[in-house]
């Protein structure tokens, strides 16, 4: 039987793979640039009420509370929690933050109220039931609140499989390496859709998350320049038809 998938063996190689690559720098920026754009309430001087399940390392999360907004910051795995605690007393910002260890569903324990922003990036594809978690979330929003949601994108595995030439993998059942990072249910973002759609929830805007970086087999010309491969991972996140070959999908739903 699936079960949901705990970090706690994979939290330094997590951290090395992703968040301290320009694969982590490009997520950041396109996830900041959306939030930013398109709920101006984050930088009004009011302080919201903040909600980040799953949030691993809690970079998104970190600097929410040093803009001054108060943070409740949820993780499965300890290690995880533990270096993201690390982060928060580094930078000064612990006081704004509280700290819940354990599954998403399982948060009505040890959080209570409703939130004006809630945040749940990279978690969905983990899950052996993914179809289970927006509704959950919605129980935690606030009349008018925003849900930022990033998953792994089924195209973009497609898509890589093409290039690399793995005509294989693409007629069997996708089963992931239980130490890769390349999660095990991959999502279609239609389906996705239709899940927040059920749910009575709304897609503001939509975006791709690394819509050429990984798919890149040798670096050259602008690809040297990591901030030029931002700008453009920027520029072409939000533009048809790019933006649905992004490894990751970034929704924000109200």
């Amino acid at each position: 039987m699936k079960s949901d998938r705990n970090f706690d063996d994979l939290a330094d190689h997590f951290a090395r793979k992703i968040y301290g690559t320009l694969k982590g720098e490009i997520r950041l920026a396109v996830i900041w640039r959306d939030l930013l754009a398109y709920l101006p309430e984050l930088e009004s001087g009011t302080c919201l009420r903040v909600l980040d399940v799953g949030a691993g390392m809690g970079q998104t999360s970190l600097r929410l509370a040093e803009m001054g907004h108060r943070v409740t910051l949820n993780d499965v795995s300890r290690e995880m929690l533990a270096k993201a605690r690390q982060q928060a007393r580094e930078r000064g910002v612990d006081d704004r933050i509280e700290w819940s260890c354990g599954p998403y569903q399982e948060l009505q324990r040890s959080v209570s109220g409703k939130f004006d922003l809630v945040l749940c990036h990279a978690l969905m594809e983990w899950l052996s039931e993914p179809s289970e978690l927006i509704p959950a979330l919605k129980s935690f929003m606030s009349p008018g609140a925003a849900l930022s949601l990033t998953f792994y994108n089924q195209h973009s595995l497609v898509y890589r499989n093409l290039i690399r030439g793995n005509f294989n993998l693409l007629d069997r059942e996708f089963i992931a390496d239980g130490g890769s990072l390349t999660p095990g249910q991959p999502l279609l973002p239609e389906k996705v859709g239709e899940w927040v759609a059920e749910n009575g929830l709304g897609i503001q805007t939509s975006s791709g998350i690394r819509v050429f970086h990984d798919y890149v087999i040798a670096r050259r010309g602008g690809h040297e320049n990591p901030q030029a491969v931002i700008d453009k991972e920027l520029e072409y996140s939000s533009r048809e038809p790019y933006k649905w070959l992004g490894r990751y999908i970034h929704y924000l739903v109200r």
